[in-house]
């Protein structure tokens, strides 16, 4: 994606932020105090000379069990941004956060972590098609109504020897009318339930960060 349109949905100075398992690494043009609260950790890389060693080198540390998180910084964001995704292959996603008529949120826990529904692009659709498409296959859901675009995650994870990045689309969608949900069990879903604000404090201590992030560009109190 250009550099342009992931920066007209999430937040500025400008950063992106990709995920290595549950651990961050910050392509950044400049260190902002969301990042400087990492950069002091001494399990934390950081890297502003830019080179294709240094993009090699800061890969391979953030696959490290010692490693923390990651800083890169470089003025030209989109040339850093570039020079990273030559590494990967990369996947498009689709995914919601779904709200019902009494304010509460839907999730499911899937491989015995709370998550919110999501899935892969095929080929043909669009964005907004995948995400509804995915919410209602794995909830059972129907006539789910698209919201705005919330925010665009990163994650990185390895597959046949092959290395891949992630690009969900987070939307917020809404679903009317007291409906039945269904976890689908093909995708390992063993539970979906509507958690209120108050509620999600013990489901967000089992989920993954970028979940969180979801939440939080939703505008969800998120303690």
């Amino acid at each position: 994606m250009p550099l342009t349109a992931y920066l007209a949905f999430n937040s500025t100075p400008m950063y992106i932020k990709i995920y290595f398992n549950d651990k961050p690494l910050f392509l950044c043009d400049q260190v902002n105090d969301e990042i400087n609260s990492y950069a002091h950790h001494d399990d934390a890389i950081f890297i502003d000379e830019f080179s294709t060693p240094a993009v090699n080198s800061i890969i391979h540390e953030m696959r490290l069990e010692k490693v923390h998180a990651g800083i890169f910084v470089h003025p030209d964001l989109e040339t850093l941004r570039k020079a990273f995704w030559k590494k990967f292959i990369l996947v498009q996603a689709g995914g919601g956060l779904v709200q019902n008529e009494a304010g509460k949120f839907l999730f499911m826990c899937r491989r015995n972590k709370w998550d919110l529904p999501k899935g892969k692009l095929d080929e043909g659709e669009s964005l907004e098609q995948c995400a509804v498409r995915e919410v209602e296959e794995e909830t059972g859901l129907r006539d789910v109504r698209l919201g705005k675009l919330l925010l665009i995650t990163y994650h990185t994870y390895d597959e046949s020897g092959k290395h891949f990045l992630k690009e969900t689309h987070w939307f917020r969608m809404t679903a009317p009318g007291d409906q039945s949900i269904i976890p689908q069990a093909e995708e390992q879903i063993t539970e979906i339930k509507w958690v209120g604000e108050k509620e999600m404090a013990a489901l967000l201590g089992n989920t993954f960060p970028s979940i969180v992030d979801v939440l939080k560009a939703a505008g969800v109190h998120v303690k």
